[in-house]
């Protein structure tokens, strides 16, 4: 006999992180094509950031308030899954922050690259988190993520070693280094993401969750 399925409403608060997530990294994406012209952009992402802190703080509520048993998920895993959500918009606003902070006169093409792989990545997150509540097959978007995150960190260690080889004032060295090194972090929360998810589906099927 089937069971139930998960917490619809728990879900459907994972999916809205998803795309909060999704506008999240769009709006990086714009930022670090044109700043800094785009840098109110800035205050945007804060606010997702914010967003995205409301968001979990619902999704931690309404699993205290069902219990794990109850929900059908494993507490565990959705602490895993919300802080892993909150993870990538935390990065994301970050990056941003550091741009003003740095006082970062024009983006650097590799930085955009980052910024769009970590777009492609958080669009997989959303339909996966989709797919989640849906009950749908996720994994062509888990195995997307992990590709993505694998050019992410390619494209970073690049970066780094045009860093050093450009000759370039060595404090925009490291101002750079720390940017760099924050988009990649927002990509491997992307790909955190995608190990809780595949976690999450595996005990679905096992338990037979409609």
């Amino acid at each position: 006999m089937r069971r139930a399925r998960p917490d619809p409403e728990l879900l459907s608060l994972f999916e809205e992180s998803g795309r909060n997530v999704q506008r999240t990294c769009l709006l990086l994406r714009d930022l670090l094509s044109d700043y800094p012209e785009q840098a109110p952009l800035a205050r945007e992402i804060l606010l997702c950031e914010q967003e995205g802190d409301r968001i979990v703080h619902d999704i931690l509520h309404r699993l205290a308030a069902r219990g794990s048993r109850r929900a059908q998920l494993d507490s565990a895993d959705v602490h895993a899954l919300a802080g892993a959500l909150d993870d990538i918009v935390d990065y994301a606003e970050e990056c941003a922050d550091q741009l003003g902070l740095y006082g970062v006169e024009a983006p650097m093409e590799q930085a955009q690259q980052i910024a769009g792989v970590l777009v492609g990545a958080a669009e997989h997150v959303a339909t996966g988190l989709r797919g989640l509540r849906n009950g749908l097959d996720v994994a062509p978007q888990l195995v997307e993520i992990h590709r993505l995150e694998n050019e992410a960190d390619k494209l970073q260690r690049a970066a780094l070693a045009d860093l050093f080889v450009a000759g370039i004032d060595p404090m925009m060295v490291i101002r750079w280094k720390d940017i760099f090194e924050t988009l990649e972090a927002a990509v491997d929360a992307c790909e955190t993401v995608a190990n809780v998810l595949e976690g999450m589906t595996l005990k679905r099927a096992a338990n037979g969750y409609a």
